[in-house]
């Protein structure tokens, strides 16, 4: 066989890659992990009430209200189309799971708009960071180094290691892994957060909640998710 009749059938089989992976089920998750979204409906999601503080100092009655009435909301702003879960960018109300969670490994895709910003709550605390690096950072903040960091601590390292999102306009994914109060994550596969400690930030002189919601932050522009798994670890 000549050198050509090899190379054309793998020219062939390369091509066809990328469609293949788009060809893959939306939502569907890894052996071993949960699938936080359905694809199709806010089933296991509910509305931001208060945060981990003021929620444990409310009654049940007063928790319950509160609760249906962000639930409300929640729903006039997040959708769903096409697999993916989508804010509209207006009002405020974050997302929230309506379980929570202590050890765990997370998947998440997200996807932003020119100068978006967003962030994912863990355990109702905030937060790794989603921003946009790449049109006019605002350095002051940090922006230009990258998504993917924990910017609310103030004692242990908030930036991530390196600068790692996609370009805007597309697709990027977490990897996450909190066991007790350290955080591990990968953006796209490079590593950012090294088992660095996330500090309670609604309660400094604690440590972090045990057990506590997973957050998708609303910070007024529109967002994208997709592909969110979750496994609990011991």
């Amino acid at each position: 066989m000549t050198l050509a009749r090899w190379i054309l059938p793998l020219l062939a089989i390369v091509l066809a890659l990328p469609a293949i992976a788009e060809d893959r089920p939306l939502n569907t998750p890894p052996e071993g992990f949960t699938a936080l979204f359905n694809g199709k409906d806010l089933t296991g999601w509910k509305g931001l009430v208060g945060n981990p503080k003021t929620r444990a100092a409310m009654s049940p009655d007063e928790l319950a209200a509160k609760q249906a009435e962000a639930d409300k909301v929640a729903k006039e702003h997040w959708s769903v189309k096409d697999g993916v879960l989508i804010y509209d960018g207006k009002g405020r109300m974050s997302l929230c799971t309506a379980k929570d969670y202590g050890n765990f490994e997370l998947y998440c895709d997200w996807k932003i708009h020119e100068r978006g910003d967003s962030g994912i709550y863990l355990r109702g605390t905030p937060q790794v960071q989603i921003w946009d690096p790449h049109n006019n950072p605002v350095k002051a903040n940090g922006e230009e180094k990258g998504s993917g960091s924990l910017w609310n601590n103030q004692k242990h390292e908030r930036f991530p290691l390196v600068m790692a999102d996609n370009p805007i306009g597309e697709w990027n994914t977490f990897h996450i892994k909190m066991v007790g109060e350290n955080v591990t994550i990968h953006l796209n596969g490079k590593l950012v957060v090294d088992n660095v400690p996330l500090e309670n930030y609604w309660e400094r002189d604690k440590p972090i909640y045990e057990k506590g919601q997973i957050e998708l932050q609303d910070h007024g522009n529109t967002l994208y998710f997709r592909n969110i798994y979750i496994k609990e670890l011991p």
